[in-house]
């Protein structure tokens, strides 16, 4: 399965592919040459694919419970200053995508959304100091009736050139459901209470709408 906002993208590489090796059995006549370029244009288009997948994923759902929004890595675990919305201490839990991770972004908790704003910015690699702040952005805050507002952060990356958000203020969520997509490589920031119970580690792999990130206190 694959999801809706790469379905552009796979057929004009398709279309552009296959212009490429008409031309290239056309005009050329060197067997390995022709060769080589169907065999990279089969490893793009692939890489392509496998980017764009979205694979069905099944969430328990449990208001008690903060999901991880998306596949990869956690970088960052620490307490921080969250000035956009909060305006108080929130603990900071990072999760870094590669571009070989699944890019959808899912709701990390179900309720309702608060409060969805995009910020234009920069293309810092993602895991810089600077990029939650200067870097292309898009912030979403939903609150759950246990949880309270939970509040995560897409945010792109050098390679990222696009991000897509489908949270609409007073809209209600399901936890896990999609919320969004960021093209090409990225970090999603989430922002919880300091008293929360952190389920991970640095350099921890997560899976989104799957993995628990957090428990909320009791």
């Amino acid at each position: 399965m694959f999801h809706k906002e790469g379905y552009k993208i796979m057929t004009l590489t398709a279309i552009i592919l296959i212009a490429i090796n008409i031309i290239t059995y056309s005009l050329i006549n060197v067997y390995w040459v022709k060769f080589a370029i169907l065999v990279v244009s089969i490893i793009l288009f692939f890489l392509i694919l496998q980017f764009f997948r979205n694979p069905k994923r099944t969430t328990s759902l449990n208001n008690k419970h903060i999901i991880a929004p998306v596949d990869g890595k956690v970088v960052a675990i620490e307490e921080v200053y969250e000035k956009e919305y909060f305006k108080d201490n929130r603990l900071q839990i990072s999760i870094f995508m590669s571009p070989i991770n699944v890019h959808v972004t899912r709701h990390p908790v179900g309720g309702k959304v608060t409060y969805s704003k995009y910020h234009p910015g920069k293309f810092l690699v993602a895991w810089h100091p600077k990029s939650s702040e200067e870097n292309e952005r898009t912030t979403v805050v939903v609150k759950n009736e246990i949880a309270g507002e939970i509040l995560y952060r897409q945010i792109a990356g050098a390679m990222a050139k696009r991000i897509v958000n489908y949270a609409e203020v007073d809209s209600e969520v399901v936890q896990g459901s999609d919320s969004g997509f960021i093209k090409f490589g990225s970090r999603v920031d989430v922002f919880v209470p300091v008293e929360t119970k952190v389920n991970v580690e640095i350099n921890q792999k997560v899976k989104g709408g799957v993995s628990i990130i957090a428990d909320v206190p009791s």
